[in-house]
């Protein structure tokens, strides 16, 4: 009854029937059976469907949030599909602005990109990572099943940057996994990092970034 299904369906469902329930319906008994992230996943599987993917909401978890946080002095966060900035470390704070500072919406990896000028006076070859943070954000929205929050964005930085306006038209997408990126530093110079985004299982909507020095970007500043 919580899941809006018949007796008799759901026991046809138990006994393996060939009844092809829904994706709905399947994130109904799911939310009723409070089924965790493994086995709903395992249900799915057993159905033949895709589950459905996370929304741009995701919670990070207290061990994630401790990682990020013990990581420390190597720069890092967790950013959701959307580019919000959730959980960060002093590290990547000292190095690219102290994000609580900030509002919650303004903790976003576009919007200071396009909208901060501080942050984007930071980034050498800042066009180059600008259309690629737009293709990646572009590839995010076209898989989430919740395009209101990338809309609102969307609509914000049309309003405000010609840049995004200009560029949001284009068609490419790509990953944001690993790459390389020249920061000029207003203490410590020209700085350059590899950076690497790596996704945690279970949790498909999140990325834990990190920035690790280059070695010659470290004899430099030394």
């Amino acid at each position: 009854m919580l899941a809006g299904v018949s007796v008799s369906w759901y026991t046809w469902l138990e006994q393996g029937r060939d009844i092809q329930p829904s994706a709905d319906a399947l994130v109904r008994i799911s939310s009723v059976l409070k089924l965790d992230r493994v086995e709903f996943s395992h249900l799915f599987a057993l159905s033949g469907r895709e589950p459905p993917r996370a929304g741009s909401g995701e919670q990070v978890s207290d061990g994630l949030e401790i990682l990020v946080r013990t990581i420390n002095p190597i720069p890092a966060y967790v950013r959701n599909s959307r580019l919000d900035i959730l959980v960060w470390n002093d590290a990547i704070a000292d190095l690219f602005v102290d994000y609580g500072s900030l509002a919650p919406h303004e903790r976003n990896t576009l919007r200071l990109l396009f909208l901060h000028e501080p942050y984007r006076s930071l980034i050498m070859d800042w066009e180059q990572m600008a259309r690629g943070m737009i293709s990646t954000f572009r590839a995010a929205r076209a898989q989430s099943s919740e395009k209101a929050p990338f809309d609102q964005l969307i609509g914000e930085l049309s309003d405000k940057s010609e840049d995004f306006r200009l560029w949001w038209r284009d068609t490419g997408v790509k990953g944001f996994e690993e790459g390389r990126k020249r920061l000029k530093h207003p203490t410590d110079g020209i700085i350059e990092f590899t950076y690497v985004a790596l996704t945690p299982q279970g949790h498909p909507d999140l990325s834990l970034v990190t920035y690790i020095p280059r070695p010659a970007a470290c004899d430099r500043r030394s």
